[in-house]
């Protein structure tokens, strides 16, 4: 990601489209994190020229993570990175993991 310096939108609220994204990768957010999450309902996102999205997802209380999906054209959402321990204002970043 470090070579595409203001490849980014803005954060927008998130979409039904971004849901159904979070609801393909979350088994595999699971298995990453190690818990099972009861909620995850994603409220931002960020997009990019590169169809890479960065999704903030609430989890339950006051608990948030970030993730990094990719989507191809036509391909299937893959999961490309996950931070943990994010809160509703920690601000949504492009990451590398």
């Amino acid at each position: 990601m470090a070579d595409l310096p203001g490849a980014f939108g803005e954060t927008k609220e998130a979409t039904e489209a971004i849901q159904r994204m979070c609801d393909e990768v979350k088994l595999k957010v699971e298995e990453l994190t190690h818990k099972t999450y009861v909620e995850f309902e994603a409220v931002k996102f960020m997009d990019g020229v590169t169809m890479n999205f960065f999704i903030k997802v609430h989890v339950g209380g006051v608990n948030y993570i970030h993730l990094w999906v990719f989507k191809p054209l036509g391909g299937h959402v893959e999961l490309r990175g996950v931070q943990q321990h994010k809160t509703k204002d920690d601000p949504l970043v492009p990451f590398e993991n």
